[in-house]
């Protein structure tokens, strides 16, 4: 299943105050943040992400194309919100789950998708996460780190100034992430399976 230009399932969580950018580090655990003053102008999505919090797993990302720097994402009300955001010209990701759940007024109601778990991984390309937080063991090829935003090797960029880190290549074992927003200009699941729950159901 294909979905062009999509925005999977979206989420807003209470503001985090100041500039935040993931410093990876290769074949270790990438969760190092830096906080500093509020990001200028570099937003990840086009869309005002919502109030539901999700989370994606994957047991094997593969990209090329790889950058992250630090954004801002907007809720609805027009509210600033810093993110990190990542970018991934092409992807794979074997075994990938991506669950959320909200409040109801029948409850909790959770999503869970599934796909890529048959030996055809997903695949995404113009990948772009805001996320608050990144865990795996990963690995670089040819990395910067300390880069200006602006001038990192992808087609989108970030604000000039800010700390940013970019890669030709990204391996990523027993990806787990918090996200916020999602986009690709093509999204293809293979074997998907998309079911609702009572919210018990999370990607681990």
């Amino acid at each position: 299943m294909k979905f062009r230009n999509p925005s999977l399932i979206r989420r807003l969580v209470s503001s985090h105050a100041g500039r935040i950018a993931m410093v990876a580090i290769p074949t270790g655990v990438v969760s190092a943040m830096l906080m500093g003053g509020v990001a200028q102008g570099a937003v990840p999505v086009s869309f005002a992400v919502s109030g539901t919090q999700f989370k994606i797993s994957s047991s094997q990302l593969e990209g090329t194309g790889f950058s992250q720097y630090s954004g801002v994402a907007k809720d609805a009300e027009g509210g600033k919100h810093a993110v990190v955001t990542a970018n991934i010209k092409d992807a794979t990701l074997e075994n990938l789950c991506q669950s959320a759940v909200q409040e109801t007024p029948l409850g909790k109601v959770g999503v869970l998708i599934k796909a890529g778990g048959k030996g055809t991984p997903a695949s995404a390309k113009d990948l772009q996460i805001g996320m608050t937080g990144l865990k795996g063991d990963a690995e670089f090829e040819n990395i910067r780190i300390g880069v200006d935003a602006s001038d990192v090797n992808t087609k989108a960029k970030g604000s000039k100034g800010d700390f940013a880190q970019d890669s030709d290549t990204i391996s990523i074992k027993d990806l787990k992430q918090d996200s916020w927003s999602t986009t690709a200009s093509v999204f293809t699941l293979k074997d998907m399976s998309l079911k609702l729950t009572d919210g018990s159901e999370q990607c681990d």
